[in-house]
């Protein structure tokens, strides 16, 4: 099986209806439709939305019979996970779900954006640490502070150049992934 899709995981409150107003003013869902909007408006943007290879999950479905199934099989079809994670990021059922399986199952490559940080010096320090304030946001999904050193992850701002850079880097591709570590860009 082809992997194609980047499967995007953010928290929305549950339940969840993309068509409820409340959606479009949480950051993280905001930005996953930034993605949407700059494929919309370029065709070569390098996003691949997973979301779009079934169903939508996030309905008064089932968890067990029909949720849980729908994001298991949109993973299974992607080649990375674009992390959404910010402050008012909580650790859903289905984000945990979503980054357990991805990580633990599937080995799946990270790539987080932060969508109130704009510049790499915003993630990491002039000796190329990260920051504090990144750090503790790992806090908000602890299955993701504790399994992201399994495979490559990568954090950045919410840059749209740093965005298409990764999504076209083969390192954070799971069939051409390089070595799990954490890797940030130079500051």
């Amino acid at each position: 099986m082809a992997r194609t899709g980047n499967y995007t995981a953010f928290y929305v409150n549950d339940p969840f209806y993309e068509s409820n107003l409340g959606a479009f003013a949480t950051k993280d869902f905001v930005t996953y439709n930034q993605l949407r909007a700059w494929k919309g408006l370029d065709s070569s943007f390098p996003f691949v939305d997973s979301h779009e290879k079934n169903y939508n999950v996030r309905d008064g479905s089932d968890w067990e019979t029909t949720l849980k199934p729908r994001l298991r099989d949109r993973l299974n079809k992607s080649k990375n996970i674009i992390l959404i994670l910010s402050s008012i990021t909580v650790s859903s059922r289905a984000l945990r779900e979503e980054i357990d399986f991805g990580i633990n199952n599937n080995g799946l490559p990270v790539i987080v954006i932060y969508p109130e940080y704009k510049e790499k010096s915003d993630i990491c320090d002039a000796d190329k640490v990260i920051r504090k304030e990144i750090k503790s946001l790992w806090d908000k999904l602890p299955i993701f502070r504790d399994s992201m050193s399994k495979v490559p992850t990568i954090h950045i701002p919410n840059n749209k150049a740093l965005i298409e850079k990764t999504l076209q880097d083969p390192d954070f591709n799971v069939a051409t992934k390089c070595n799990p570590d954490i890797f940030k860009y130079p500051c």
